[in-house]
């Protein structure tokens, strides 16, 4: 018997679920966002596969959206209902007796002992789909990294084998950012060093990327280049990294004055978030977005662990005094994230 790991992941998730109560959706361009309201500003939370072979995206303004997809069905962001759906897959999950680990609303973690794990991942498509008609998608690795990105391949509604006997061939030419792990920053970094794929980080010498990015974190993205990660999963309930909350304003706000107002509430909402959870936060992170769609984010850590909201709403303030531009803003964001601890 050999150990794997698979990565399952939701199709379509939020778009599914909307399906789901209003069948005559099926096969339409489906798109969830803000108050389902495309005039209004507000961001796609996910588009359904139709919506997306024309172009629309998670993260993509309602408004261009709505241009890219002008028939497109628009409706609201309802959350209980997708933690609803979410709970009962993965209680289909664990009713298979296999070891998993939630990742989200839409993914998880599964840990296999099988000589054949695409008829495991069959099975737990089979068993999703019994409980709760959703399709799901299912990587299957040697790692939580090959697993992860094995389901990539495998969408929508597959199964795909990433391990060490097709790494090379399956990511080796892709530019880095196609890494779990590794963002659009970050490979501009190494685009610079000369580093533009996957290949030419496995290649790297990590002592290299240590000088540039820390000991650490160099040596790391070497490792993720060439596939290799951890296998563990646990069981043990999935527990954020972090709380945030952000508003998009429908008029552009130009008062500096108004922005550090509108940061105060949500810093107050921020730290209702972080007492509920019971968790100290150890740094705080403000996301400020000017029209017409430029985000940058800024941090601050904190002297100490804390649930205090003076402090949460002192170290929000100081965040955003370190943000230079004074343009008109469309949305702001406060994020707390969660002290480490042992």
């Amino acid at each position: 018997m050999t150990g794997w790991v698979l990565h399952v992941d939701l199709d379509q998730f939020i778009a599914a679920v909307e399906v789901l109560r209003r069948p005559e959706l099926a096969g339409l361009p489906v798109v969830v966002g803000g108050d389902g309201d495309p005039a209004k500003r507000g961001v796609v939370a996910t588009a359904s596969y139709a919506a997306r072979e024309h172009g629309v995206h998670s993260g993509l303004p309602l408004r261009t959206a709505a241009r890219r997809s002008p028939d497109a069905v628009f409706l609201p962001v309802d959350r209980p209902v997708y933690e609803a759906a979410s709970d009962e897959v993965m209680t289909a999950l664990r009713e298979l007796g296999y070891v998993v680990e939630v990742m989200g609303w839409d993914e998880a973690f599964i840990a296999v002992d099988s000589d054949d794990p695409e008829a495991v991942a069959r099975q737990i498509q089979d068993r999703v789909w019994a409980a709760t008609r959703l399709h799901s998608s299912v990587g299957i690795g040697s790692n939580r990294l090959q697993a992860k990105l094995a389901t990539g391949f495998g969408k929508p509604a597959g199964i795909f084998r990433l391990t060490a006997q097709n790494w090379d061939d399956m990511l080796g030419g892709r530019p880095t950012d196609a890494l779990w792990g590794i963002g659009r920053k970050t490979a501009q970094r190494l685009a610079a060093l000369g580093v533009e794929t996957v290949g030419d980080l496995a290649a790297a010498d990590p002592a290299e990327l240590a000088a540039a990015f820390g000991p650490a974190t160099g040596p790391w993205l070497v490792q993720t280049a060439r596939g290799i990660a951890s296998a563990e999963v646990t069981a043990e309930p999935y527990r954020p990294r972090g709380h945030g909350r952000e508003t998009t304003f429908q008029e552009n706000i130009t008062d500096w004055a108004a922005v550090r107002e509108q940061i105060r509430r949500l810093a107050a909402q921020v730290s209702q978030d972080v007492a509920a959870e019971q968790r100290p936060a150890g740094r705080i992170v403000v996301k400020v977005r000017y029209a017409p769609f430029f985000t940058s984010t800024r941090g601050h850590a904190l002297p100490a662990p804390t649930m205090d909201p003076a402090v949460i709403e002192a170290g929000a303030l100081t965040a955003l005094d370190r943000f230079t531009e004074r343009g008109p803003v469309r949305l702001l964001g406060v994020r707390a994230e969660f002290a480490a601890t042992d």
